[in-house]
């Protein structure tokens, strides 16, 4: 039996100079919206988090946190007054990059409670290594997340002095990676 090897047609919609044009526009949106959307998600993060820190009992991380500032503290500073003051710190966070007011003092502040928060997996590898570093427990899983958030604190850092994304290659480098 013979089959018929007709070629089939590229639908209209498929051929490249759409794509391209497609493709064109959702870069084009991209570039000029990531930046603000990632701004606004990471701010929401540190509401939330820091809003649940109010709340007695409610965030996971609540022990660990006290325990890290007291001990960071040299024992000055109780999780009494602690939680509240993280709380507030990383609301304050939250403002600051969902609105975009203070953006420089705001990414200071993330800085520095992103020490505070990387600093269990030194201080307490017990409770945040199950068996080696290869196994955090969730404890450290919930803090190793925050590398990404530092990598978005840095891209959005890189903006504050006007930096931005653009969809197309820059035309002095004859569309190359200019770092290779």
């Amino acid at each position: 039996m013979a089959s018929s090897t007709r070629p089939v047609a590229t639908p209209r919609w498929f051929r490249s100079d759409r794509l391209d044009r497609l493709d064109r526009r959702i870069t084009t949106w991209l570039a000029s919206s990531s930046i603000t959307l990632l701004r606004i998600a990471s701010g929401l993060v540190f509401l939330w988090f820091g809003a649940i820190k109010f709340i007695a009992g409610a965030s996971p991380a609540e022990d660990l946190a006290t325990r890290t500032i007291d001990t960071l503290t040299f024992g000055l500073v109780g999780p009494s007054l602690s939680l509240p003051l993280l709380a507030g710190w990383e609301v304050l966070i939250g403002i600051g990059l969902v609105t975009g007011w203070f953006l420089r003092a705001t990414l200071a502040l993330l800085a520095l409670q992103m020490i505070g928060a990387l600093s269990p997996l030194l201080l307490f590898p017990g409770e945040t290594f199950a068996a080696g570093i290869l196994t955090p427990t969730l404890e450290g899983q919930y803090i190793i997340k925050n590398v990404v958030i530092i990598a978005a604190a840095m891209v959005i850092g890189a903006t504050v002095r006007g930096g931005r994304l653009e969809a197309e290659p820059s035309l002095d480098t004859g569309g190359r990676d200019p770092s290779t």
